[in-house]
């Protein structure tokens, strides 16, 4: 179940990304994008995908707690009485409204359709963060920050993603840069502001290293890492390559523009597992009730126990790795510079968060 909750989570931010940012590109003129070409299909398919995907953890509820009073009474209860459930049937409905409007109106030539299919993709989202568990522990608080979160991830994901696949070329490349580079600035100062939020339901700041010895903990520490050759990548795609197409109009920006892409899938998928994993708001407690990550105890060197708090003192292996990592974000950007494939670069980011990964737990003491 564990890994199905991963998969469907991952492609329900895919659908998400897709559908927003395929709406919002065809509310943008034409001669301020590439020229591209979104099937129907490929909406119709983000749309219902968005109406079934987001129904899994609702079903993993359900498998979880029907066995007091079975399949059939325990649906009912899940639907109609927690949160989760009104919110999926919301999302259901409206997945259905928007997935007809979808194959009755022509997005791509109108741009009132196209703000209202990214209205609604909108309100999914707001659905989305209601029934998010940031929002069962905050209301208001949680449901702000979970949405803000979210919408700002699926803008600039969306966007980058949609013009990276499904752009037919890269005429007016500079042009779609001029205005997504602050867009997506905005969206990163947002993703890490409301993220930190989000942290702050779950996390403590002071216990952060600590939540490292639990799989939630493991997971939002590999999160952290990907977001730092991530930023690379967006510096690549929205400064240096816009320099280059300056002086040599013919180069095809976007391999790199679908390399980040892929590495911002890659945090989809760690993200999705951080969903799946118990949240620490006691780590001690945590601990004896879910026991410790089989991945940090493998790493630790010393002897696990649950009221430890994680410490660091540097070694030659932890140095020599935080030098190996430094060294693949500049090969990351050297890549680019010395006309390396894309793919080199996306090999040099994941080296980077291997390499820093590593570093950090063979410094705890």
């Amino acid at each position: 179940m564990l890994l199905v909750g991963i998969i469907s989570e991952t492609l329900l931010y895919l659908c998400f990304s897709i559908l927003l940012g395929s709406f919002l590109l065809y509310i943008i003129p034409a001669h301020s994008r590439p020229e591209m070409n979104v099937p129907k299909g490929v909406l119709m398919a983000a749309t219902g995908g968005i109406a079934f995907l987001s129904f899994v953890p609702v079903l993993l509820l359900i498998l979880h707690l029907y066995e007091d009073i079975g399949f059939f009474q325990t649906l009912q209860s899940v639907l109609f009485t927690f949160e989760v459930g009104k919110a999926w049937i919301f999302i259901y409905l409206l997945a259905n409204l928007l997935f007809i409007f979808i194959v009755w109106f022509d997005y791509k030539k109108k741009a009132l359709y196209a703000y209202i299919g990214a209205f609604s993709s909108f309100v999914l989202i707001l659905a989305i963060g209601w029934s998010s568990h940031a929002s069962s522990l905050e209301p208001l608080e949680g449901f702000l920050a979970h949405s803000a979160h979210f919408t700002a991830v699926c803008v600039w994901v969306g966007i980058l993603f949609v013009v990276s696949w499904f752009s037919k070329n890269y005429s007016n490349w500079i042009k779609f840069l001029k205005w997504f580079t602050p867009v997506a600035l905005v969206c990163l100062f947002f993703t890490i502001f409301s993220g930190l939020i989000l942290m702050t339901f779950v996390v403590d700041f002071n216990e952060y290293t600590d939540s490292w010895m639990l799989s939630y903990g493991q997971a939002l520490l590999v999160k952290h890492l990907l977001i730092i050759p991530l930023i690379l990548f967006a510096v690549i795609n929205g400064w240096l390559i816009r320099k280059k197409l300056t002086k040599n109009i013919h180069f095809n920006p976007k391999p790199w523009t679908k390399a980040e892409s892929i590495m911002v899938l890659t945090i989809f998928s760690v993200t999705a597992a951080l969903g799946q994993a118990a949240p620490p708001h006691d780590i001690e407690t945590t601990l004896n009730s879910v026991g410790a990550s089989k991945l940090f105890t493998s790493m630790y060197q010393g002897n696990f126990q649950p009221q430890m708090t994680v410490q660091f003192e540097l070694n030659l292996a932890s140095m020599s790795l935080i030098v190996l990592a430094i060294l693949f974000l500049v090969l990351t950007i050297f890549s680019f510079i010395k006309k390396a494939p894309a793919a080199m670069s996306f090999v040099m980011g994941v080296l980077f968060v291997f390499s820093g990964y590593l570093s950090l737990m063979l410094s705890i003491q």
